[in-house]
């Protein structure tokens, strides 16, 4: 009983730790992503973009400046 618990605590830190280094190492874009980014959003229409684009293009703008 004792090695079992031993084997699920392991189990369970190795699971964790891998989360949590997926996690920090996934989402960030990348120089080329970003300019790509702004031009599309400088291209945009206004009618025709959905609000979640909205919203993006608006925090890139305000971190720009």
């Amino acid at each position: 009983m004792t090695k079992f618990f031993s084997v699920l605590i392991a189990a369970t830190f190795a699971t964790v730790s891998f989360s949590a280094l997926a996690g920090s190492h996934g989402g960030a874009m990348t120089d080329k992503e970003k300019a790509e980014k702004m031009e599309a959003c400088k291209k945009m229409d206004e009618k025709k973009a959905d609000d979640k684009m909205k919203a993006e293009c608006k925090k890139m703008m305000e971190k720009k400046s």
